[in-house]
């Protein structure tokens, strides 16, 4: 980045604080210019940049790399970024908005570990380790989606608007596989959060907040479950 861009992408996110700011970078004429977006993102702790921002960045010009903000803290890159990063295919700029300081990340081939990973809703939470899981032990690809913090709070059932469209079905707990999902009720008026068995009683799951991790499934897990699901066909529906 030059530096005016860096100075108009920090005076941006001082301006968002608390919140992240974000922006792209794109190449104009032969000169980079930094673009401010807007964040979609509910939290403090994360952005989303709304997609009529990049589309109109990239009407105006080639873009060449993402810009975002870590309020109040070092912009040593997350494993939420380096996985959005590698998603992205295009450097990454991050700005601490008190101190001024930068770093920079690019595709690397990342990914993060099943155990041990961070919280980031959206990026690396209970869904996308259960696509991780699936990626990594059975080659099998799941779709995304677009989700915010605390989407149950707000009306929506997002497991089970979208679990069949993924390829899941419900299945009986006497039938238990490992590879099997559960969905489970956290302090929620629908299940808000998932996790995958491994067999012995086991299960990764990425609680909000936590570290991912391997639990024994029972207790507090298993009183809530609302459903058990299969990755693949079956002829019934739920």
């Amino acid at each position: 980045m030059l530096d005016l861009n860096q100075a108009l992408a920090l005076e941006h996110a001082r301006e968002a604080f608390p919140f992240e700011a974000c922006g792209l970078l794109v190449v104009r004429k032969g000169r980079e210019i930094y673009i401010r977006c807007r964040n979609l993102a509910v939290g403090t702790d994360q952005f989303v940049i709304h997609p009529q921002d990049y589309a109109a960045a990239d009407a105006e010009g080639e873009i060449i790399g993402v810009v975002h903000s870590h309020p109040g803290l070092p912009p040593e890159p997350s494993q939420a970024d380096r996985v959005a990063c590698e998603a992205s295919g295009l450097p990454w700029y991050i700005v601490g908005s008190s101190s001024g300081e930068w770093s920079t990340i690019e595709p690397s081939g990342y990914s993060a570990p099943l155990v041990g990973r961070e919280w980031s809703h959206g990026v690396l939470d209970c869904y996308a380790l259960i696509r991780d899981w699936f990626q990594r032990e059975r080659g099998i690809t799941l779709p995304d989606f677009p989700r915010f913090d605390e989407w149950w709070k707000r009306g929506e059932n997002l497991y089970i608007d979208h679990f069949a469209i993924a390829g899941f079905f419900s299945i009986d707990f006497d039938n238990l596989q490992a590879g099997d999902c559960f969905l489970i009720q956290v302090a929620s008026p629908v299940p808000n959060h998932a996790a995958v068995y491994l067999g012995d009683d086991m299960i990764l799951h990425h609680l909000q907040g936590r570290l991912s991790s391997r639990d024994v499934y029972g207790g507090y897990w298993q009183k809530n479950t609302t459903h058990i699901l299969r990755y693949g066909h079956s002829h019934s529906s739920w």
